[in-house]
C-alpha cells in the first residue's frame, strides 16, 4: 500500500508514524510531503511590482566610492530565480518533512519526502493522484470557529479526494 503523508510540519510525527507503518504494511511505501503556496507567483508579482517602478537615479557624492560600479537588478526571468526557488523549496521540505521522516526511520519505514508547489489541497489531491497513492494521511488543526465556514486543508481534501483520507486530529 501506498501510503501518502502530508504535512505543514505540525503534525505531531509518533502519531502520524503510529498509523502510517501499519497501513504500510512490509512491502507498503510511505511519501511525506509538504506543499507551498506558490512561490513562483509570489516572485512574478514582485517583480511586476517593482518593475513597474521607475529606478531611482544614480547620484555620487564625494563621500561615496565612485570606483565602485552600479549594483544593476537583474533582468526579469532571471535564472537565479528558479535557483532561489528551489533552494527555498528544499528548505521547507527537509523542515517539514524531516520529523515525520526520522519518526518513521525509527520504526523501520521507508519513506521518502516531497515538496509541491501550489494551494495546499490541489497540491496533496494532485500529487496522490499522481503518485497513485492508497490513501492519505493528512492533519486538522481545529484552527477556530471560522474553520467550519471556510474549511481548512485537512477538510477539504477530505471532501475532494477520491481515495481514502485519514484525518488525524492535532491540538494546536
Amino acid at each position: 500500500m501506498h501510503v501518502l503523508v502530508a504535512t505543514d510540519g505540525q503534525l505531531d510525527p509518533a502519531s502520524v508514524a503510529k498509523f502510517a507503518a501499519p497501513l504500510a504494511g512490509d512491502d507498503g511505501k510511505v511519501t511525506v510531503l509538504t506543499v507551498i503556496e506558490v512561490p513562483r507567483a509570489m516572485l512574478q508579482d514582485l517583480a511586476d511590482h517593482f518593475n513597474d517602478q521607475q529606478p531611482p537615479k544614480l547620484r555620487r557624492t564625494d563621500a561615496e566610492n565612485v570606483m565602485t560600479e552600479p549594483r544593476l537588478d537583474p533582468p526579469r526571468s532571471w535564472p537565479g530565480d528558479d535557483a532561489i526557488i528551489e533552494q527555498y523549496l528544499a528548505g521547507k521540505q527537509h523542515e517539514r518533512c524531516a520529523p515525520v521522516m526520522d519518526a518513521l526511520s525509527a520504526m523501520d519505514i521507508a519513506a521518502e519526502s516531497r515538496v509541491a508547489e501550489g494551494a495546499s489541497a490541489r497540491g496533496i489531491l494532485d500529487t496522490a493522484a499522481e503518485l497513485d497513492a492508497d490513501v492519505i494521511i493528512v492533519g486538522s488543526h481545529g484552527a477556530g470557529l471560522f474553520e467550519g465556514l471556510l474549511g481548512s486543508t485537512g477538510t477539504k481534501v477530505t471532501r475532494l479526494a477520491k481515495r481514502p483520507v485519514l484525518l488525524l486530529r492535532t491540538d494546536t
